[in-house]
């Protein structure tokens, strides 16, 4: 598990289309639908956490507007998924597998990272973590 200098874990996220590194350790897609065009083998992906993204109906209302205007409203509509029973359990995954040791990496396909899901998401793995 990598740590800040302050002492909380710092999580590290990749796109799916950048090689994989050596520092990567457990690869996981946090990405519901696989990545177009990229082999399972390529990818080397060692967990796939669907139930960690947001749900299908939230993630077609927020690519309805491709402005970003619904980013605000989309984040808070995910956090509010992320503390249903099902996520709560990915996210728990999640925290296991950084319990384990060892780097972990998250890995998305999403070409606008910052105003996706993974930001969402990535706080509260940060919090999980500091507080377990």
């Amino acid at each position: 598990m990598s740590r800040r200098s302050d002492g909380s874990v710092k999580v590290r996220v990749r796109r799916v289309y950048d090689p994989p590194e050596d520092g990567d350790g457990t690869r996981v897609l946090i990405d519901r639908l696989w990545p177009r065009g990229v082999a399972k083998e390529q990818a080397e992906i060692d967990r796939w956490l669907k139930d960690v993204t947001p749900s299908k109906e939230l993630r077609s209302w927020y690519h309805e507007d491709r402005t970003g205007a619904r980013y605000d409203d989309f984040a808070a509509r995910y956090r509010d998924e992320l503390d249903d029973p099902v996520h709560t359990a990915a996210v728990g995954e999640l925290v296991d597998l950084f319990h384990e040791g060892g780097p972990v990496t998250l890995v998305t396909a999403v070409k606008d990272v910052p105003h996706s899901h993974v930001p969402v998401l990535v706080d509260r793995l940060e919090h999980e973590l500091r507080h377990r």
